[in-house]
Parts: C-alpha cells; structure tokens; sequence
C-alpha cells in the first residue's frame, strides 16, 4: 500500500476524549474512527490487525477440531425466554421488535442459539463430543461505554462451545481450549495468564479468565513467575492425549495466579519471594463449563449408548477479538506510538523514501517495496518531511522500517530499524530483507 493513497488518518494532536494509551494511539494511528458511543468504524490499518489476529484464533481453533459457525446477530426472543435469560440478562440487552411485534434481541451471547442448532442436528452419542465456534459482531448497551474498543457496546468476539456425553468428555474438552487459548495468546505475542473466574450471567461451576499483563490493566494480579518461562506453542502437550492434557492443567492449575478479587496472600506469599510477580492485567478471554444448564433449559438430549435420553454437557470460550487490538497496545507501545508484534502487525515493514523525486531513492523504494509485497509493506511516498516520515512510522508501529536516502542509495545500502528495540544498522537491500522475511 502506498501511504500517499491509503485511507490512514494520522493525527498529530490527541483527542481530548480518549484516556488511555490503546484509545489515544488507535485514533492517532488511523485504526479507528468513532461513529457513536462505545461504536467505532474500524478503518483498513485496524482491520487489517483485527482480521490477523482471529486468523491466529482460526488457526488454533481447527487445531482441536473445533468448526467454525455464523450465527445471526438478531435472535429471537423466544429462545432466551427457553433458557429463562430474557429477562434476568439485564439492560445491557438491547431489546427490539418487527414490523409484525415479535420480539427479537441484538446478541450479547450466543448459548441459547448454538444449542438450539445442536439439539436440531445432534441425536446420538455416536455424534459426540463436538465443538463449533463463530467470530462474530455482539452488542451489549455499558451504561458508560469507554476507553475506546477496550469497553465499547459493539465488538468482535470469538465464541466456542463444547457438547460432550459425560462430565469427564467435558472436562476433556475444557482443557483442550485453554491449551489452544494458551497458545493463541503467544502467537499474538503477548503473555498471557488463567485465572480462576467467577461464572456470571453465563453460570456453570468451573471457570478462568485469561489476563494480559500491562501496566494500565483494570485489575492487579498476582501471579508465579513461572507463567514467564513457559513455551506453550512448543511445549509437549498433545491436544489428543488426556495423559497430556492432565499433565497441561496440573502445570496450569500448579502455579499462582490470581486476580486482587480472589487474591489469597498466605498462598502467595508461600511462593520463594524471587518468583512472586504483581502487576496490571487486562481480561481478553473467559472459559465456562456449565454442564446441563442450557441443554435441559431448551431440552436437547441424544440418545445414550444404552438408549437412554440424556442432556449434553456443554461449555463456552470466549476471546474479546476487537479488545484483543486494544490490550495488545497496552502492553506494547511507548511514547513514540505502538510497539505490534510481528503476527499481527497491519504491515510488515514501512519503506521511507526520505526524497522523492531523486532517481536512485525512487528507484531502490520501488524495488524494495515490490520485493517486501505489496500486500506487507506499507510505502510512505508522500511529499513530506523525513521528520514527518519517522514519526508517523513510529506512531504506526511498524515492526520495521526500510529507511532510503540519497547517499544510502548511491551505495546500494539501507538503514533498517527494528521499532521494538530501536536498533538500526545499515545494511545491502539483501541483507535487510533477509532480516525481514526472518522474523515472518
């Protein structure tokens, strides 16, 4: 994408309404546009990270085996007055009706949906376990909708559920989630911590949150410094083995972890003092076993391996996708602007041609802006200052950046600045793409 042509509304100023670093950087940086409280318009530099990371969630969803659904956005009534949620979900529900006086809601969840897909389609214990998920637009009306996407009343989450025959099959299922959440978060390059959770409106009896770690977080958290050491993404646990999964919950469950709400400081401080952590931590990501609860409600049964009906035992896992964009800026960025990750950075590297109109320097930027993709490098070929150039680069957060000027140019050589640590070499046009390409 050429910057001089790309729908990126930098702003020098910050806008007076936003409070919190995520807020003030996605409006700078041209992710977002507001368009009413708690709605944003999300522009192609934000969708771009927005659609990166659910395919990281996609990814590790079909890991498991789980499939992916769209349900409608628009549900009915009828089905929330099944599972008795209708009226004691509260006024975060936006209520509406048809033209014909029906009763219809704008989904803040979708239990009640996907069970009644299943209880359609699902008939025999032969059929189970299974799990489906969606990534779906939700609205829930927050009274005081803020700070941005972080607490809006629209955003992008990814909802699963399980259905399994027995409690032991849910369970099963249950930590095959959390696995996959575990290493979704570190392809998302952030670290990301389970904390047991109370259930909420959702119910059920077994639940943790998943907490990112960054200095603005809404809660405190305690945690073992061992979550920092682990590699999940290449630890051992095998997604099909319940001798691994067990083995995955236990390192889980063994470590530390809590937020100020169910903070235990005997068990804390039990720990060796050098691995007591505490922090700020932003939630991103809620799992729920709930066994029958809405499987009786709305009277899905199968048939079991002796004939009898049962109910299904069932959960649900969530991860806030559109407030995935935001923590992770929380948790990485400086004064300069945003700090992405590599995995989910709108672009790859930016190419500044610090003048244009000078034939080398237009020549090499072409050429490395054609051999980085024209889908992953973002060309700032705008008629602008160098000082505009590095600043917008920076606020953009660009993992790195291919900086030509005249005298680079005439030598065949580049400055590279990698925007996490702020290094910068100069190096061939070679070199400098073959640092690129290895960090993808």
């Amino acid at each position: 994408m050429r910057l001089s042509r790309a729908l990126i509304p930098t702003l020098k100023e910050t806008p007076a309404e936003a409070q919190i670093a995520s807020h003030r950087l996605m409006l700078r940086a041209g992710l977002i546009q507001q368009e009413a409280a708690g709605i944003y318009a999300w522009l192609p530099a934000g969708l771009r990270v927005l659609n990166a990371i659910a395919n990281i969630v996609r990814d590790e969803q079909a890991g498991i085996g789980a499939q992916e659904v769209l349900m409608p956005t628009i549900q009915s009534a009828d089905l929330w007055r099944e599972s008795g949620r209708y009226d004691a979900y509260g006024p975060e529900m936006l209520r509406l009706k048809d033209r014909h006086e029906r009763d219809l809601l704008y989904g803040p969840t979708n239990e009640e949906v996907i069970t009644d897909i299943y209880r359609h389609s699902v008939k025999s214990y032969r059929e189970l376990p299974q799990m489906a998920y969606q990534i779906q637009w939700k609205f829930r009306d927050e009274i005081r909708p803020r700070f941005g996407v972080m607490r809006g009343r629209e955003f992008l989450m990814k909802d699963g559920y399980s259905f399994d025959l027995d409690y032991a099959g849910a369970v099963r299922s249950y930590r095959r989630i959390m696995l996959s959440y575990m290493r979704t978060f570190q392809r998302l390059g952030v670290k990301a911590i389970p904390m047991l959770a109370d259930t909420g409106p959702i119910g059920g009896d077994l639940s943790h949150e998943f907490i990112i770690l960054a200095p603005t977080g809404e809660s405190e958290v305690f945690y073992d410094a061992a979550f920092e050491e682990i590699d999940w993404s290449g630890a051992s646990f095998d997604v099909d083995s319940d001798a691994d999964l067990e083995r995955f919950f236990q390192t889980i469950t063994g470590h530390y972890a809590a937020t100020d709400e169910k903070h235990d400081t005997a068990a804390y401080e039990a720990l060796p003092e050098a691995r007591r952590r505490t922090g700020r931590g932003i939630e991103v990501g809620h799992i729920f076993y709930f066994g029958t609860k809405y499987s009786k409600a709305l009277n899905m049964t199968v048939a079991g391996r002796d004939g009898q009906k049962l109910h299904p035992e069932m959960g649900s896992y969530g991860i806030g996708v559109s407030r995935m964009v935001a923590a992770v800026i929380e948790a990485s960025h400086d004064e300069a602007g945003i700090i992405w990750p590599d995995s989910i950075a709108p672009f790859r590297a930016a190419v500044l041609n610090l003048k244009n109109g000078d034939a080398a320097c237009d020549a090499m930027a072409e050429d490395v802006y054609r051999r980085i993709g024209v889908r992953h490098a973002l060309y700032d070929d705008r008629d602008e200052r160098a000082g505009v150039k590095f600043a917008d680069a920076d606020l953009m957060g660009h993992p790195w950046q291919v900086v030509i000027g005249p005298r680079g140019a005439a030598a065949g050589r580049v400055e590279l600045k990698r925007r996490r640590t702020g290094e910068r070499v100069e190096l061939t046009v070679e070199d400098a793409l073959a640092r690129i390409q290895e960090s993808v």
